[in-house]
């Protein structure tokens, strides 16, 4: 049977494409029993490598079915049918994804950022919590309702952390997600705490909420890995942040994993906790680099090479 018999047994009106990948498609669908519209994730065994079909589902379903948090993506339903295929019925983002909500409206006030991150802070301390690292983290795995709330979803990569006989957290040396967003220390494969370089990814979607730019260009990893170890992060001076804003921002970017911050350490950070936060009215100090200029205005006037415009961004599946 094709997908639109499949869920029409199950109540589900299908309608139009929202995304498809290499192994998967989304698709709307009105629910009758929820009375509402919902997204249908579809998962064909037949187009999938073994690999992704015994790992990566499976973690996906399990995170899925564990995780409940007003701001991760509600799942209402997931069932598999006889030809192979798994449909995953969820929560539908009637807003989009955040990178797309950003380049249209640009940056954000820093008001209204708080308040976005502070929701997508929660999600991950929930699943921290629950002993599981995203670990793809990313503006395009993010969703925004009706409302603008956030929605964390894709827990495609998603890892159950587990434990050695003396309880520590084993680390891991995979590479997941993308590499803008990822941590150094996972770039270079080293072994980590995966909850430790999500903290990173969170740290550079922050920066794109306030500036509507990616921190670092992915277009040339070796140099991109350099400018992080470094340190050396590019805030522009087109925009004034809070001093306590900047100051998580860089707590976030910090290459040295033993001094970066953890989910508890973040939403106890001055910048969530303090309404009317401090404005920073001096220019970037010295020793960071500083670029100006909108993605939306052409061709950047650059000092540091290190910064890519959101227009530029490839989305990767």
């Amino acid at each position: 049977m094709d997908d639109v018999t499949v869920l029409g047994k199950k109540g589900y009106s299908l309608s139009n494409t929202l995304g498809q990948g290499s192994y998967s498609k989304v698709k709307c669908a009105y629910c009758d029993r929820l009375k509402c519209k919902v997204a249908v994730k579809i998962i064909d065994k037949m187009k999938t490598p073994g690999d992704f079909w015994e790992r990566f589902l499976p973690r996906e379903i399990e995170a899925l079915r564990c995780l409940q948090h007003p701001s991760i993506v509600k799942t209402y339903e997931i069932f598999e049918t006889s030809a192979g295929k798994v449909y995953i019925v969820m929560e539908l983002g009637e807003k989009g994804d955040l990178l797309d909500y950003i380049k249209i409206t640009g940056a954000m006030r820093e008001d209204f950022a708080r308040i976005k991150f502070q929701q997508l802070a929660s999600a991950i301390k929930h699943c921290h919590d629950s002993n599981f690292a995203h670990r793809d983290l990313k503006c395009e795995n993010i969703l925004l309702d009706d409302g603008l709330n956030v929605k964390l979803t894709d827990f495609g990569f998603s890892k159950l952390l587990s434990r050695d006989k003396n309880g520590k957290t084993i680390l891991s040396n995979t590479f997941c997600g993308s590499a803008a967003y990822a941590a150094p220390e996972v770039l270079q494969g080293i072994p980590c705490d995966p909850r430790i370089s999500d903290m990173w990814s969170l740290g550079v979607i922050l920066y794109i909420m306030v500036y509507a730019l990616m921190p670092f260009d992915d277009s040339n990893i070796k140099k991109m890995i350099f400018f992080q170890k470094q340190h050396r992060i590019p805030f522009p001076s087109t925009k004034h942040l809070t001093v306590e804003c900047r100051d998580l921002i860089n707590h976030l970017l910090q290459p040295n994993v033993s001094q970066r911050l953890c989910i508890d350490e973040v939403l106890k950070h001055s910048w969530l906790q303090t309404p009317n936060a401090t404005v920073e009215s001096s220019l970037p100090a010295p020793e960071e680099a500083e670029c100006s200029h909108n993605p939306c205005e052409g061709k950047p006037k650059e000092k540091n090479q290190s910064q890519m415009p959101l227009s530029k961004r490839k989305r990767e599946k």
